[in-house]
């Protein structure tokens, strides 16, 4: 197949926060994130609406949206998903395929109620343990900090959920008066000298400290030293404080769920790669 032809897949990834979106050529070579955006998220929007901006981002990247053969999607916003797929039918004439129970992910989850677990978790579990193997810590610094755990094996096994860094430090703002909203940025020491650079050294410093013991007590129960990877907005500014994050991938989601897509089915209905590996 010819670059000329190469079919595009794309990736939509809908958050509490923002929803991010990624395209991957299918060509000659390996599939690589091409494109991305992100979008804040409008639980208001209109199929129409939504539709607008989609082709105002085609068209600032030079893309056909004809060109986009397959779209898969994972969401956490229930109310959002029906408005996206109208999205995907009117742009792209197709339906996408969506991450939900049913869905081959090759992630056994093994939690009480699998149900329960959200989309996004499960497509980071998957992408952190076709990277770095098993066990792993896939932690998301998103709406909220989560934490989640994949064994040797490549079982699911839960994690941990934790307020966001932006949450935590709006509802600061919120409930004293006498704090005023600040950057988030590192301050010069520990010990702020300042309001301002206290706020800085808690959020930063904090978090990073949450991180490391999670992490320790995580791997206690693993009983093994577990590699972390870490994505999410502010990844790099925890993991450049955190002792125990290995790897940022800011985009572990979209990748995951072009995994996802390729275990599940392929573009213009070709054999997958992994699928020609084990034939």
């Amino acid at each position: 197949m010819t670059a000329t032809h190469a079919s595009v897949l794309l990736a939509i990834d809908i958050g509490n926060t923002n929803v991010t979106l990624g395209t991957f050529v299918y060509g000659d070579g390996e599939p690589s994130l091409g494109e991305h955006w992100r979008l804040a998220t409008h639980r208001g929007q209109t199929s129409d609406e939504v539709t607008v901006i989609l082709r105002a981002l085609f068209d600032q990247a030079a893309i056909d949206p004809q060109r986009v053969t397959d779209v898969i999607v994972s969401s956490v916003v229930p109310p959002l998903l029906p408005i996206w797929e109208r999205v995907c039918t009117k742009l792209f004439d197709r339906e996408p395929l969506v991450v939900g129970p049913g869905t081959r992910t090759g992630v056994p989850v093994r939690t009480e109620n699998p149900h329960e677990v959200g989309a996004d978790r499960i497509v980071n579990a998957v992408a952190a343990f076709e990277w770095m193997g098993g066990p792993v810590i896939a932690v998301d610094f998103g709406t909220a900090t989560t934490f989640d755990c994949v064994s040797t094996k490549g079982e699911y096994l839960g994690g941990a959920i934790f307020p966001g860094m932006l949450i935590a430090l709006e509802a600061l703002f919120e409930r004293a008066a006498m704090l005023r909203r600040i950057e988030l940025a590192p301050p010069r020491t520990v010990i702020g000298r300042t309001t301002a650079q206290a706020v800085q050294s808690g959020m930063l410093y904090g978090y990073a400290g949450m991180v490391d013991a999670m992490v320790g007590r995580i791997r206690g129960e693993l009983g093994a030293e577990a590699p972390v990877i870490a994505t999410g907005g502010l990844a790099g500014r925890i993991a450049s404080e955190s002792s125990t994050i290995e790897r940022v991938e800011p985009f572990l989601t979209l990748e995951g769920l072009r995994m996802i897509f390729e275990r599940n089915r392929s573009p213009r209905g070709e054999v997958s790669r992994k699928e020609r590996e084990k034939a």
